[in-house]
């Protein structure tokens, strides 16, 4: 019993980070082809209806107002701000410097945990939470960008206020997560998210415009919707659904598992290759996620 118990949120949580990184790798295939406010606004959109219908077919009960009002500003504070501020930071650095600075978002985590809802940070799940970090600093690849082009200040800054705001969602998410249904949860997010990228949109920046919307093909409106539904939908049902069951400082720790899923669909679809180095930081996350998963079920029976 107590096997099952921890394999299940491990389990949503191991799955969600599969999607997001299987989505990564198709939001990097089709980015040089769609803006990115466009992009976001084409996954956004059939995520967004497809939740919605589940939602109406199932008759969710919603929340009371002020649980929902946090619900819609969760969704305009991620996927709505925090997105935009990556893009803004990715505009200005390296690929390989922002996924160093995004693997400090499950320390970010545990301390607004430990904060918020005094959670404790033990020293087991410390150990791993950097371990992990090390990992991805590895997978990370050319660490020289750190010292040349890829430090860009204002960049980096935006980078890491984009990984704040993702860490504030989990932890608010997670203090709200018993009095709100995970699924009327994200539609009702990526519903707000969608108004954030639409008004965006119409404010034709560089980032986007509603022309583009227009010439986009149908075969790659088709993987922009694919990658939607991976990424927004099923990814953050998954997550918000496991993080009922463990702590936020937990459910994040999972977040360095996403660079291994990343890189692998990245080897296969797009002929990436690792060189040794990462493949000591891959090795390094999976032992990581071991012991995470054991350390999962060990909260869970002490709670």
């Amino acid at each position: 019993m107590r096997s099952s118990s921890r394999l299940f949120p491990a389990v949503l949580l191991v799955t969600a980070c599969a999607f997001w990184g299987a989505a990564t790798v198709l939001n990097k295939a089709l980015l040089p082809s769609i803006p990115p406010i466009s992009l976001l606004v084409l996954q956004l959109a059939p995520s967004t209806l497809v939740l919605w219908a589940i939602v109406i077919a199932k008759g969710t009960t919603p929340p009371s107002r002020h649980v929902l009002f946090q619900v819609i500003l969760l969704g305009i504070l991620n996927p709505g701000i925090s997105y935009t501020l990556s893009l803004m930071g990715l505009a200005r650095t390296t690929a390989s410097v922002a996924t160093l600075l995004w693997a400090a978002e499950p320390l970010m985590i545990a301390c607004l945990a430990a904060l918020v809802l005094r959670e404790s940070i033990t020293k087991r799940l410390l150990a791993i939470i950097l371990t992990g970090g090390f990992g991805v600093l590895l997978v990370a690849g050319d660490l020289n960008d750190v010292g040349r082009s890829g430090w860009d200040l204002t960049g980096n800054a935006l980078l890491l206020a984009a990984v704040l705001c993702c860490a504030i969602y989990t932890v608010v998410a997670k203090r709200i997560s018993p009095d709100v249904d995970p699924l009327f949860a994200i539609a009702t997010q990526q519903a707000a998210g969608l108004c954030w990228a639409s008004v965006l949109l119409l404010a034709e920046t560089p980032y986007g415009t509603p022309h583009d919307l227009s010439s986009v093909p149908i075969g790659l409106m088709a993987a922009a919707a694919v990658s939607g539904l991976l990424y927004y939908a099923a990814a953050y049902w998954l997550y918000l659904v496991a993080l009922r069951f463990v702590t936020a400082g937990i459910a994040g720790s999972y977040f360095n598992v996403i660079p291994i899923f990343g890189v692998g669909f990245a080897m296969v679809f797009l002929g990436e290759m690792l060189q040794p180095i990462q493949w000591v930081g891959a090795v390094i996350i999976l032992l990581s996620a071991l012991e995470l998963v054991r350390a999962t079920g060990r909260r869970e029976a002490s709670g």
